[in-house]
């Protein structure tokens, strides 16, 4: 049959997004770029459940996605293990951390980073806010995310691609950059 279509429920995707995201974002981890010692860290809302939730999440200087987590409360304990789990996974401690002025920031920062300077000024982290952005743009569409796991692993996920766009891995480098995604997943295909 030529030109016979394909035709994949978006449930089929949805699936397969929660089965295999995990899977390429181990894979490609030997492959992402350092990152940098600047750091913007903020919190936003997502609704999980009809509950909201909070998201911290960083990115470094040059746009990359440091790191994300999704915690029922915005308090000291969940940014004290955000930037635990953040430094353990990248092995950096930035130098600079950009954060709004939500006043468990200084503590937090002062036991784990003593030595870091800390920018709270107004608008030092539109970069980040407008970051946010892009994530709530693709999870309004989903209308809702039903369990934490799922939005731990969607929020992820859509870090993951994120910084395979921005060419925060040594994948899909020898192509166009609207060809970049594809080339980076066949390329992960082949390792998985």
């Amino acid at each position: 049959m030529p030109n016979a279509a394909i035709q994949v429920d978006h449930v089929s995707i949805y699936r397969w997004v929660q089965r295999f995201a995990p899977e390429f974002a181990e894979a490609a981890h030997a492959r992402r770029h350092v990152v940098g010692d600047r750091w913007h860290v903020d919190e936003t809302y997502v609704k999980v459940r009809g509950i909201w939730r909070y998201l911290f999440r960083a990115i470094e200087q040059f746009g990359q996605v440091i790191d994300v987590l999704l915690s029922p409360r915005r308090d000291a304990k969940a940014a004290h293990l955000f930037f635990e789990r953040a430094i353990g996974r990248t092995r950096i401690s930035p130098v600079e951390v950009t954060t709004d002025r939500y006043r468990v920031y200084p503590r937090v920062l002062d036991e784990l980073l003593p030595a870091v300077f800390h920018d709270t000024e107004v608008h030092a982290n539109n970069r980040l806010e407008a970051d946010h952005g892009r994530l709530k743009a693709r999870l309004r569409p989903m209308r809702g995310l039903k369990r934490d796991r799922t939005a731990r692993v969607l929020v992820a996920a859509h870090a993951f691609v994120q910084n395979l766009r921005r060419g925060s891995y040594d994948l899909g480098t020898e192509v166009p950059p609207a060809a970049r995604l594809a080339d980076a997943f066949a390329e992960l295909a082949l390792v998985i």
